[in-house]
């Protein structure tokens, strides 16, 4: 497999939703190791700093680790596990998927089930089923049975799906890109950056706990005093069937794309065009994008005390918060090339700029 593969199966095979960071943490921070100065703040995000030819300024590189999950609810008495959902599921995409129960005993597997279509009205067959409806099965009959396997309420819940290379060897499908594809990148880039100059310090930081409210990003930019930050995530790609091109314009395959607004935050303007200048520069293509229904950790960082220029790199991804999202090797590669390029122009003078007419 080769290495940008192996980096993303790493990253999205090993579990870490919200608030139970642990696992994926441990091997974010074994990748990291090597490429600069390791350090973790009190919520559990992880930076690596590389100075370059100059202390200042100091550019933050920002992807979160935790992926959407669920939480163990209730155990009923037949033996069945209600769950509490972390992040935003679609109902649609649950029925039939099997899940990974993370206890104290090891891992249980589940799937989840709901009453069949068979034994339903003919008015509701048609209807999604929503997730308060739903449960998962562990294959038990009582209680008492799941306890024994070591189920507990509160217990994290993983979605069980592989990463694969598909059979035209430029796609791949796992769980969890969003964001390990971003933390991905910001592993890429400090490796990228290792031999080459920047002059500036360049802090990477995998946050915690985005999909719940950005509230790692709310800590992290209190380690690292960024005068800068560059937010590395997965974006929505609109070319599949019933996506109008107004409603998400990018496309895998045609390059990384950059924020112009989101729920959250409008990007530093002066920095966005200064990313589509080093595009432009260096032959990388990119697409422009639209969040009218998300945020990403800019939402919070940019807000940083008096306010810190801000923008958004994504790498666009179909069937974004399901157990099967695609992304493309080459957005992936260019996303990473461009961010490098990016911060290798980030000087004082330049950095400084960007906030003139703000």
């Amino acid at each position: 497999m080769e290495p940008i593969a192996q980096l993303l199966r790493e990253l999205t095979e090993v579990g870490g939703v919200p608030g139970y960071e642990g696992p994926v943490r441990s091997v974010v921070r074994r990748w990291l190791e090597p490429l600069g100065v390791l350090s973790q703040d009190r919520m559990g995000n992880v930076f690596c700093r590389k100075t370059g030819a100059a202390p200042e300024p100091t550019v933050l590189l920002a992807g979160h680790m935790d992926e959407i999950g669920f939480m163990v609810k209730h155990i009923t008495k037949e033996g069945m596990i209600r769950f509490i959902p972390l992040g935003g599921w679609f109902d649609q995409v649950l029925l039939g998927h099997r899940v990974v129960i993370k206890t104290r005993k090891g891992d249980v597997l589940g799937v989840f089930g709901a009453k069949p279509p068979h034994l339903l009205p003919a008015e509701e067959r048609n209807k999604v089923v929503q997730k308060k409806h739903m449960f998962i099965d562990v294959g038990a009959s009582s209680r008492e049975e799941v306890e024994e396997m070591g189920v507990r309420v509160g217990d994290p819940i993983i979605p069980h799906a592989r990463f694969e290379v598909m059979a035209n060897g430029k796609v791949y499908v796992s769980k969890a890109f969003d964001d390990r594809a971003g933390v991905a990148m910001m592993i890429e880039v400090l490796r990228a950056l290792q031999d080459r100059p920047h002059p500036n310090t360049v802090v990477g930081v995998a946050t915690v706990q985005e999909e719940v409210g950005l509230r790692g990003a709310s800590t992290a930019p209190w380690s690292v005093e960024p005068d800068v930050a560059i937010i590395l995530e997965t974006d929505i790609a609109g070319d599949t069937p019933g996506i109008k091109p107004d409603e998400a314009p990018s496309k895998l395959g045609k390059g990384p794309t950059v924020l112009f607004y989101d729920r959250a935050m409008i990007p530093n303007l002066a920095l966005r065009d200064l990313v589509l200048e080093v595009a432009e520069a260096e032959g990388i293509p990119v697409q422009p994008s639209f969040v009218e229904g998300g945020a990403t950790d800019g939402g919070v960082i940019h807000r940083y005390k008096t306010g810190v220029p801000t923008v958004v790199i994504s790498v666009p991804t179909r069937y974004i918060h399901s157990h099967s999202t695609l992304m493309h090797h080459d957005d992936f590669v260019n996303g990473v090339r461009l961010v490098t390029a990016l911060v290798q122009r980030l000087d004082a003078a330049t950095v400084a700029r960007l906030t003139q007419d703000a």
